[in-house]
């Protein structure tokens, strides 16, 4: 076997360039309040941005730079309003989504630099809920880093709070069995591709992780966890380093692409390279990369951790049994699932950077093919899916592993 290494009340007055923020707390437990809606208006070249809540709740509130974004995080409220509002004025479009188990986030992209001007609350009133206003206007670059700067302190305390598994011992179990953990794409505000029939990635992958996991219990060989369970966001590195802390003998990350050409349909497994295998693996790697932009993350701080990653990727012995997987895996799908001619591809793909544990990413269809969507969206597909992963699982522990290739 390979050896596991030990490797806001925001604003309240905007001047000179420099935002104030007053910290709000989280609060633990169900949801207090509810989103019952949002709404954009414009008044005077400022647009404004207000959330209808059942209850009054103090979001707070930053922004983050390249792209342009503002986040609204807000504390224990649930989500019941609608996806149909049109964004306009200074927003190009938001999106929402639960970030921690506390926390709901909305990011509103910009279409270029501007600042939150003025941010309350209005309490109920007239007929009306509460509702937090978000006023925004145009600004330069300058003043819009600025406001970035002034915002790090408060949303780094938001970005730690993201669920981690928790501690797992690195002995191996007693009873022998292997340990998988399922990584269903994307979640919470980060949705993954919306496609023809007009489901989102992060459903159809949680569906097919959990088919799988089933599959797999069946056997009463292998202990499975998946890196999510319902519809919560995790940042990429943070979903290797739950494989990692389980101890992961197998790293299985479950998505769905989409593509321009609507004729295009099939299945593949991705094995981390730093070069991709063709054009088509280098622009699936460009765009699952962006997960944490999407979901409004901090991307400016480098953690240390990354370095001793890349280098530690020299481990050969790792990469090799995540090949000889990837094969095994395009081969007990093939002929049963849908699948692409040239199935097994190579691209630097983040969630796959565990140095110590064998991981593919399995890209089961295309969302863009309406006969592929409702495919990898019925029972039939994702049990289809999960019986060959379950195959290929068994074929590499008793041959691979056993023999030491």
């Amino acid at each position: 076997m390979i050896q596991k290494s030990i490797i806001f009340k925001f604003l309240t007055r905007v001047g000179l360039g420099v935002l104030l923020f007053t910290a709000v707390s989280s609060v633990g437990g169900h949801a207090a309040s509810d989103v019952l809606g949002v709404r954009f208006g414009q008044i005077d070249g400022t647009t404004r941005f207000v959330i209808d809540l059942s209850e009054d709740t103090r979001p707070a509130v930053f922004q983050l730079a390249d792209p342009y974004r503002i986040v609204i995080d807000l504390p224990a409220v649930d989500w019941r309003g609608t996806d149909s509002v049109q964004p306009f004025g200074l927003v190009n479009g938001f999106r929402h989504g639960r970030f921690t188990g506390d926390t709901y986030r909305i990011v509103l992209d910009l279409k270029g630099p501007a600042i939150v001007s003025n941010a309350f609350s209005l309490p109920a009133g007239n007929g009306r809920s509460p509702r937090y206003v978000i006023d925004i206007k145009p600004s330069s670059r300058a003043d819009f880093l600025a406001a970035v700067a002034s915002s790090k302190s408060q949303r780094s305390r938001y970005t730690a709070k993201v669920e981690k598994a928790p501690a797992v011992s690195n002995s191996r179990r007693k009873d022998g069995k292997h340990i998988i953990v399922l990584d269903p794409g994307h979640g919470g505000i980060d949705p993954g591709n919306l496609g023809t029939i007009g489901v989102h990635e992060k459903v159809i992958t949680l569906k097919i992780a959990r088919a799988i996991r089933d599959e797999l219990n069946k056997t009463g060989r292998y202990e499975v966890h998946l890196t999510r369970d319902r519809d919560i966001f995790h940042k990429v590195r943070e979903r290797f380093r739950i494989a990692r802390r389980h101890n992961a003998d197998l790293f299985i990350s479950i998505h769905a692409d989409s593509i321009k050409n609507p004729r295009i349909r099939g299945g593949s497994v991705y094995n981390l390279s730093e070069t991709a295998s063709d054009k088509e693996a280098e622009r699936l790697a460009a765009r699952e990369n962006k997960s944490d932009v999407i979901a409004g993350v901090n991307l400016d701080v480098v953690e240390d951790e990354v370095s001793g990653i890349l280098i530690d990727l020299a481990q050969r012995e790792t990469m090799n049994y995540s090949a000889q997987f990837a094969e095994l895996l395009v081969r007990e799908m093939g002929g049963k699932i849908p699948m692409l001619e040239r199935a097994h591809r190579y691209a630097n793909l983040g969630v796959l950077k565990a140095p110590d544990v064998p991981s593919v990413l399995l890209e089961a269809g295309y969302l863009t093919n309406r006969s592929n969507a409702r495919f990898l969206n019925s029972k039939k597909g994702q049990l289809l899916i999960a019986q060959s992963a379950r195959r290929a699982i068994d074929r590499y522990f008793t041959t691979i592993v056993a023999q030491g290739r």
